[in-house]
């Protein structure tokens, strides 16, 4: 029973975070989704495409269901799956992290918590491990993950938020105000606080 109630509210949780992620490139032009936001180059349509490698490797190839999906060997991972090549479309990608969810949610429905799976690239004793602690895994990605998004979209053009349905409209003073009274409690705090503590 709890077996159940536990891979239920993970598993939905996975959605959740899944179409908040995807929500972070609607109405982006081409550049804003591509473009580095970060001195290393993170990109929100780069994080919808790792992400969906993600689990794309955790939900096959570690339980033995490899992805329908072309993917290069692990042992050859060269950072391309966080970032869009020139020829590679947006539909590509958010349709890539589609048939992943696909593919992933039938691991998940059809697998106890407590089947094994191995994970080649974790270091032993930890890469045998169970469907429990993938799921665990696979979601602490994609909550980091989009959050990274909900932070590159908001310097981009102020948007946040979880879902479309529960975003509020954009009141630039009070987030101006907010913004300078958190600036002077820094300022102040440094002052006040010897270098260091």
């Amino acid at each position: 029973m709890i077996d159940e109630f536990a891979k239920d509210t993970l598993h939905g949780r996975l959605r959740r975070d899944r179409e908040a992620l995807l929500w972070k490139l609607d109405g982006l032009s081409e550049y804003d989704a591509r473009r580095p936001l970060t001195a290393t180059g993170t990109n929100l349509l780069g994080l919808v495409k790792h992400v969906a490698t993600v689990e794309a490797r955790y939900f096959g190839e570690v339980f033995g269901r490899p992805s329908p999906e072309p993917l290069p060997r692990w042992q050859d991972s060269d950072g391309s799956d966080q970032w869009a090549a020139e020829d590679e479309t947006r539909d590509q990608i958010i349709g890539f992290y589609r048939r992943t969810w696909e593919h992933a949610d039938a691991t998940i429905e059809e697998l106890p918590l407590d089947a094994p799976g191995h994970v080649p690239w974790w270091p032993e004793p930890f890469s045998r491990t169970n469907l429990f602690a993938v799921l665990v895994h696979v979601l602490g990605e994609s909550i980091r993950h989009t959050g990274h998004a909900d932070i590159l979209r908001e310097g981009l053009d102020g948007r946040t938020g979880l879902r479309a349905e529960h975003e509020q409209g954009i009141d630039e003073e009070a987030r101006a105000a907010h913004r300078a009274k958190i600036e002077r409690a820094a300022r102040s705090a440094a002052r006040a606080m010897p270098q260091g503590s």
